[in-house]
């Protein structure tokens, strides 16, 4: 080793002398090589920090604690991982682990958190934000209310009522906001309030064209709902109105004080009257594992489930068999090297593969229609054939524009795999005496199917959730004659979920939904976990 190798020496082999300090570290393998990467790196981790900021705080005033202290520790391992001169797998991982947090194990998290609530119409918050719904419903004006001299304002697209009370007092608030003194309003000559700074009072004008929104606006007189709000039928005046449902704390209950009626909290999330009927809205509550019970013990939701499953089922198989025979069978086809124009055949087969799924539905919806669609009217001479209310055409039906939609993805994957074999296998086959079908059978489709195996495993778990199709295609129908749910021939349990949790008929029941969105996880892993296990024996032929 000569001098000017040791390292220990001021200068380097070409003379100059060593680099020291930042520009060094940046230069070393696996570091930010240069000053713009840093500068990116300190932009985006300070975005990063902002946005988790924010979100603290936000979350402090919603006093949601366990979320906060997620965010908390997420924010701070990205900055321990980023500011770190190592580690550079971590760097590289970070972001997607966060995304899957995120996206995949929160939202799982928090769907088996609804699915043992009663969450749905009516019991949606906590029961402070029911008690203080129900103090604001049926409201009548006082009697002997006082009349406050109104100026409506606005900020932020928010209105706001700036009232001089007959004292000469002046207040401002809002329907999230209970009236608070404006010491620095400006008034006019004969003492009303007219502005304040931060708000733009409302022009003649813009008081008739917002008429609706300002009608709507109920100014709390305090923090607490039973003490009533400050309305305004004309823009120019506000009275005080109460509530003839008056909550008591001590008791717990609440009180109609023009029936006498009592309310008593039922354990179910909402007030209860003696005769069984309900304040709305409730609150939700923990239920256990009643939603689970529901779906297997009420009569027409059970009877229901069991036919939307079995139908899930048979479309999801059906659909792998079919889009998988159809596919193989074209890419088996059009495979054969003499044959011409083999490139314009593969661009049109995998032109419906192009369209969005619910776009094609929409199409084939029209298509279909049983009195003016252009399969009836041209193929069958104008036959009313009802492919979308008859409930085995309807079936037919989605199954074969599902089959229109999925086979290209087969016809690619078959004709890469097929491409990826061997011609000399097949050659060998075919010197051994095995005529093209036995060759085929016993060669190319099982080193076919170590291919496409797990494939065909994701597209059946795609077909047993394939929304797009079934929504718009048929909607779920034919509905059922024998239940009151909304729920039809062609429903798939993906769109049944979706029935139950927006409320197309029978109102929305986030727990139930959940519930059953959970059943359908559940379902599909071990199907597909089963059938991973089964594929392994494919690799033998390896």
């Amino acid at each position: 080793m000569t001098l000017t190798d040791d390292p220990r020496t001021e200068g380097g082999a070409d003379g100059r002398p060593p680099r020291r300090g930042l520009r060094a570290r940046l230069s070393r393998p696996g570091e930010t090589d240069g000053l713009v990467g840093i500068l990116v790196k300190i932009v985006l981790l300070a975005l990063v920090d902002a946005f988790a900021l924010y979100a603290v705080f936000l979350l402090a005033a919603q006093e949601e604690w366990f979320l906060l202290a997620v965010t908390v520790v997420l924010a701070v391992a990205v900055n321990v991982i980023y500011l770190r001169r190592d580690g550079l797998p971590a760097k590289y991982l970070a972001p997607g682990i966060v995304l899957l947090l995120v996206f995949q194990v929160f939202v799982m998290a928090y769907t088996g958190f609804i699915a043992f609530t009663n969450a749905g119409d009516g019991h949606l918050g906590s029961k402070d934000d029911a008690v203080a719904a129900i103090s604001a419903k049926g409201q009548e004006r006082v009697p002997d209310s006082p009349q406050y001299q109104l100026t409506v304002l606005e900020r932020r697209g928010e209105l706001a009522f700036l009232l001089t009370a007959p004292d000469g007092t002046v207040t401002v608030g809002s329907s999230d906001a209970p009236q608070e003194e404006a010491g620095d309003a400006e008034t006019d000559g004969s003492g009303k309030a007219v502005g304040l700074d931060g708000y733009t009072p409302l022009s003649f004008e813009e008081l008739l064209q917002r008429q609706d929104e300002i009608l709507d606006v109920a100014v709390p007189v305090s923090d607490d709902p039973a003490d009533g709000s400050l309305r305004t039928s004309d823009g120019s005046s506000a009275y005080e109105y109460r509530s003839n449902l008056r909550y008591d704390a001590a008791d717990d209950t609440v009180t109609d004080t023009t029936t006498g009626v009592v309310y008593r909290d039922d354990g179910d999330g909402a007030f209860v009257a003696p005769d069984g009927d309900a304040l709305v809205p409730g609150w939700q509550i923990n239920v256990g594992l009643d939603n689970f019970r529901r779906a297997v013990e009420t009569p027409q939701l059970r009877d229901s489930l069991v036919s939307v499953i079995a139908w899930t089922f048979a479309f999801a198989t059906l659909s792998v068999v079919l889009c998988f025979g159809l596919g193989l069978f074209l890419a088996t086809v059009f495979n054969v090297t003499r044959m011409r124009g083999k490139k314009v055949y593969r661009v049109m087969l995998i032109l419906p593969y192009a369209f969005p799924a619910f776009l094609s539905g929409l199409v084939w919806s029209g298509l279909l229609n049983a009195e003016f669609g252009f399969i009836n009217q041209v193929f069958f001479g104008g036959a009313e054939i009802e492919w979308l209310t008859d409930p085995w055409l309807a079936r037919f039906s989605v199954l074969f524009v599902n089959l229109w939609l999925g086979f290209p993805y087969m016809f690619l994957v078959c004709t890469g795999a097929l491409q990826s074999i061997p011609d000399e296998m097949s050659e060998a086959a075919r010197m051994d005496g095995a005529g093209p079908w036995k060759a085929f059978r016993a060669v190319k489709l099982p080193l076919l199917l170590v291919s496409v195996a797990p494939l065909l495993i994701t597209t059946f778990a795609f077909n047993f959730n394939n929304f797009n199709v079934i929504y718009m295609l048929t909607g779920g129908g034919p509905r059922f004659e024998d239940t009151a749910n909304d729920v039809g021939a062609t429903d798939l349990l993906i769109t049944m979920v979706y029935k139950v949790a927006f409320g197309t008929g029978t109102g929305r029941d986030y727990g139930l939904a959940s519930a059953l969105a959970i059943i359908i996880f559940v379902v599909i892993g071990i199907i597909s976990a089963m059938l991973f296990r089964r594929t392994k024996t494919l690799e033998d032929i390896h």
